[in-house]
């Protein structure tokens, strides 16, 4: 039987501008998926979102799989293979005076 581990990553989190999530530790999973629940979005906001990962959680560089087309509320998801050891999402939101509401997950599969 697989093992499966879903983490709240960030709850009903504010953004203006950029956030970067809190760094998970996830070595032992051979698989994530990234889910992004924007609930308000306002401003003419435009969010997107890069998957960074980290051999120590202290220093990240750019996975290369990124969520770009986040207008609107709504679910949105990525999946990610091959990470190493550390993950987080780089969030990055743009528009005329943007804001943004948003619940972040890291589902984690072995």
């Amino acid at each position: 039987m697989r093992e499966s581990f879903t983490a709240v990553i960030e709850r009903n989190a504010e953004l203006t501008d950029r956030l970067a999530t809190e760094p998970y530790e996830c070595a032992w999973a051979s698989e994530a998926r990234w889910f992004v629940r924007v609930m308000h979005l306002e401003g003419g906001g435009h969010l997107s979102a890069s998957v960074q990962v980290s051999p120590d959680g202290l220093h990240w560089c750019n996975e290369g799989a990124a969520l770009r087309a986040m207008d609107a509320p709504g679910l949105y998801s990525l999946p990610v293979r091959d990470f190493g050891g550390w993950l987080r999402l780089d969030c990055t939101l743009r528009g005329r005076a943007p804001r943004a509401r948003v619940m972040i997950y890291l589902a984690l599969k072995e």
